[in-house]
């Protein structure tokens, strides 16, 4: 397949040129041998790395908890249409052995492929998480960090996780942190009510990210910097829901600025409800509902998001003055770096996957491409 005329998306540039994909991958970017093969012409269109999600529960009526092929297929599916090529399946604090069934499937469609974005294994989101920084999560089936707890809620399949979210102030939580860390495991601050100390001990502990920035953990202060002064004062990486909802966006252009663009990725932490009409659904159990686009649990707090990638980069795009490429790289090559991929996605680059995406300016997605196929068109 050629994809010719299209404004390229580089890490640190965009620049008009070709791009030919043989065999799953990106073959060669401006050809100049004669291609007689499938051609789209993308005149006025921009070619991106496809984008990917580390941080998303469920989507089209499905959730990653329903333990079952079917709804990480359909979630794959759902979100490829808006340009997620990639993304890490995201559990919650439920029981054990619903876990280790979600583990299951995930580890499956990691290995055998969906019809949608690829699988590039699981986000835990729980259950070593605080009891007083509770969000949409179920306090009922909180677990005590532990190495054996960890090995109970992931069963045969610890091979197919990517990252976990835990409070690194909770009694056994460094232990686990330095555990999963010297095993490659992404250990992420989150659900949490750790002051600065506690927060600086667990990323000297292990912690390289913080579960989606402001919410569920203490604020930033003059006096008291909290678990968010620790993420700017640290090298550490972090995520956004840039929804409008989560964060406003003052805040989420200071936190870029603080961060730098290398450093923070765009999230959905999307629900079952994106990509569906507004409604009663459920997260981890719990009744959600949705409205005016928000999902919130009955008591009013916010319950995940119906975000979509491709409206995060453009809300990221439309309230601040960073360039393209910049905040493509959000949703794309840091993603990769975070999921250890990043030599084989997040980039459009010769011998890279080909998993691309054709935009226009108002990053609404034409076309995606996953794996070298053509997955959705417009």
């Amino acid at each position: 397949m050629l994809i010719k005329n299209c404004n390229i998306i580089f890490i640190d540039k965009i620049e008009k040129g070709s791009v030919l994909i043989e065999n799953g991958k990106i073959k060669e970017i401006n050809p100049t041998a004669p291609y007689e093969g499938e051609t789209i012409d993308a005149e006025g269109l921009y070619l991106s790395p496809g984008f990917i999600d580390v941080h998303i529960h469920g989507a089209a009526g499905y959730d990653t908890m329903d333990g079952t092929s079917e709804a990480i297929n359909e979630i794959a599916k759902a979100i490829a249409k808006h340009g997620t090529t990639s993304f890490t399946p995201t559990t919650m604090t439920v029981a054990s052995e619903d876990i280790v069934q979600s583990m299951k499937v995930i580890k499956e469609a990691k290995l055998n492929g969906t019809d949608g974005a690829n699988v590039l294994g699981a986000h835990l989101e729980g259950p070593f998480i605080s009891p007083k920084a509770i969000g949409a999560q179920n306090p009922k089936y909180v677990l005590a960090p532990s190495i054996e707890n960890f090995n109970k809620i992931v069963g045969d399949y610890e091979d197919a996780v990517v990252s976990i979210t835990l409070a690194p102030e909770v009694d056994g939580a460094k232990e686990l942190i330095k555990y999963l860390s010297d095993k490659s495991i992404k250990v992420s601050i989150g659900h949490t009510k750790a002051t600065y100390e506690e927060a600086m001990d667990g990323i000297n502990c292990g912690c390289s990210h913080a579960t989606h920035l402001f919410n569920a953990m203490t604020g930033f202060a003059h006096r008291e910097p909290g678990v968010v002064g620790a993420v700017f004062d640290s090298p550490i990486t972090t995520e956004t829901i840039s929804d409008g909802i989560h964060i406003s966006y003052p805040s989420l252009r200071t936190a870029y600025k603080v961060k730098g663009t290398n450093k923070v990725l765009l999230i959905t932490d999307a629900m079952m409800a994106c990509s569906m009409p507004d409604g009663m659904y459920s997260l981890g159990g719990q009744d959600v509902i949705v409205k005016n686009g928000a999902a919130r649990l009955k008591d009013g707090t916010l319950a995940g998001s119906i975000l979509t990638l491709d409206k995060a980069v453009k809300n990221v795009y439309n309230n601040s003055e960073y360039d393209l490429f910049e905040v493509v790289k959000m949703a794309t090559y840091n993603a990769a770096k975070h999921c250890n991929v990043e030599h084989k996605k997040g980039l459009i680059k010769e011998g890279f996957d080909a998993d691309l995406l054709l935009f226009d300016k108002d990053i609404d997605i034409k076309h995606v491409i996953i794996n070298g196929k053509l997955n959705y068109s417009k």
